[in-house]
């Protein structure tokens, strides 16, 4: 089982049939559905939610509910890490770091995980771990 990151926008598209990432992210869970160790937070989870119409939405957070994806913890004592991160990837005027994008670099960072679905490639090829390493987006 490969672990791989879920970001929002992957997230939404594999919910939403009018995405247009859907039948890209449909296909690779559905073409080895037990190969893939989907890890999100639950930032990324509000937003999706956000994003979808109410029949998706019952349908992700029930798929989350029932495993689908795993939540990776974090509390408040964590914001000391993910908020330099924030402040780090924020340029002021339009490159901003979002919240959501800070717990999945944070979550890469704890769990060593750098692979990661996510249609924000612009962003997750500009973010580093500690090391320097860089993200695999798929």
């Amino acid at each position: 089982m490969t672990p791989v990151l879920l970001d929002t926008g992957p997230l939404v598209a594999l919910f939403d049939p009018g995405d247009p990432a859907h039948g890209h992210y449909r296909t690779l869970l559905s073409t080895a559905p037990t190969a893939w160790h989907l890890t999100t937070t639950w930032p990324c989870v509000v937003e999706a939610s956000h994003f979808l119409a109410s029949v998706a939405r019952w349908r992700m957070l029930r798929w989350v509910e029932e495993g689908g994806a795993t939540v990776f913890p974090f509390d408040s004592a964590h914001l000391a890490e993910m908020l330099p991160l924030m402040q780090q990837y924020s340029d002021g005027r339009r490159a901003q770091m979002d919240f959501a994008d800070a717990t999945l670099v944070w979550a890469a960072q704890e769990t060593d995980v750098l692979q990661i679905w996510t249609l924000d490639v612009r962003d997750f090829s500009r973010y580093r771990l500690q090391d320097g390493r860089a993200f695999e987006i798929l």
